[in-house]
């Protein structure tokens, strides 16, 4: 039987619409209060890439449902802006899925260029040695799409022993030196560092420990003029410190708390970048709406302010958030 040319042209636009449609980047536009920066989905445990005029926010995806407790965050997000004030979302970068020796939980992560190239330290809960691990995903550009680059986690539990604990071996943070030696930290309850070759993918000698007050977990490692700075989440629930050294292996002298407990939240998760010739401080609260909460974070940002001797002042967390950058 012979269908009528407008039938079938008629099949054919049903079939044309059944087609998935293209990923669509949702723009996040700004208001007088701008923190939260993401308010269409729970964002958390920031980190922040600068890198060809924009900066990247990578962020673990709050999942869990109003009103359950419990962390379920399956994938990494993935945000940028040209100013610090727009934000555009792009299609999911990296999920735990993509370690096939991971189990679950895509926790706290950082990205960090080198060469060319974009290479992602990320939290996870390990398929086979129990405990969090710590994996490395590679790609050629801020947005991927990331691999994993080992086919094998980079940290696992059974190689660290300062603490008996199933979650010692998170929140990693990747800072290279003005000679190009890589450093990799992290840790809860205890501090750990270790070098990393110049391939990014393998440690270079032996794990060590820093000792600082009252830590938790959550390092975070920058470099500004001479002075190298060690952020990081003290007690429960967590405020944030810091530390300041000549090296990044220390020795490390504590100033005191960066920030205070982060509004609505049990958690608190930093990165600190230099952007258009002003310093961010980036962190999440669970200021998000009624359900927001210590399980469904969002991401903030706020200016970071330095003394004339290199300290730094205590961050003011606000809902105004910054003025775009110019």
């Amino acid at each position: 039987m012979c269908l009528p040319v407008v039938a079938v042209l008629g099949l054919l636009s049903a079939c044309q619409k059944e087609k998935p449609a293209p990923f669509v980047p949702p723009v996040v536009t700004p208001d007088a209060n701008r923190n939260p920066i993401i308010r269409d989905k729970y964002t958390a445990d920031p980190a922040a890439l600068v890198h060809d005029g924009k900066v990247y926010i990578y962020a673990g995806h709050d999942e869990t449902p109003f009103p359950q407790e419990g962390y379920q965050m399956k994938e990494w997000l993935c945000y940028s802006s040209p100013d610090m004030v727009t934000w555009t979302e792009h299609p999911v970068p990296l999920r735990v899925t993509d370690f096939t020796w991971a189990r679950a939980d895509a926790w706290a992560s950082q990205v960090v260029e080198r060469n060319g190239k974009f290479y992602w330290y990320a939290t996870v809960d390990h398929r086979t040695v129990p405990g969090k691990a710590i994996g490395v995903a590679v790609a050629d550009n801020p947005l991927g799409p990331f691999k994993d680059a080992r086919g094998s986690a980079l940290v696992t539990n059974d190689m660290t022993t300062k603490v008996n604990s199933f979650f010692d071996d998170i929140d990693p943070t990747v800072i290279i030196d003005d000679a190009g030696q890589a450093y990799l930290y992290w840790g809860n309850t205890a501090c750990y560092y270790a070098k990393l070759k110049a391939n990014m993918t393998e440690l270079d000698g032996p794990i060590n420990t820093i000792v600082l007050p009252s830590y938790t977990e959550a390092p975070w490692v920058h470099k500004r003029g001479d002075w190298y700075y060690l952020s990081y989440a003290t007690e429960f629930p967590e405020k944030l410190a810091y530390a300041m050294g000549r090296s990044p292996e220390g020795p490390w002298e504590y100033k005191g708390i960066l920030n205070e407990l982060a509004e609505n939240s049990n958690t608190n998760h930093q990165a600190i970048i230099d952007f258009k010739g002003k310093s961010y401080f980036v962190y999440h609260n669970g200021a998000n709406g009624p359900a927001g909460g210590s399980f469904r974070r969002s991401v903030c940002v706020d200016y970071l302010y330095y003394n004339t001797d290199g300290t730094i002042q205590k961050v003011i967390m606000t809902k105004a958030g910054v003025a775009p950058a110019e």
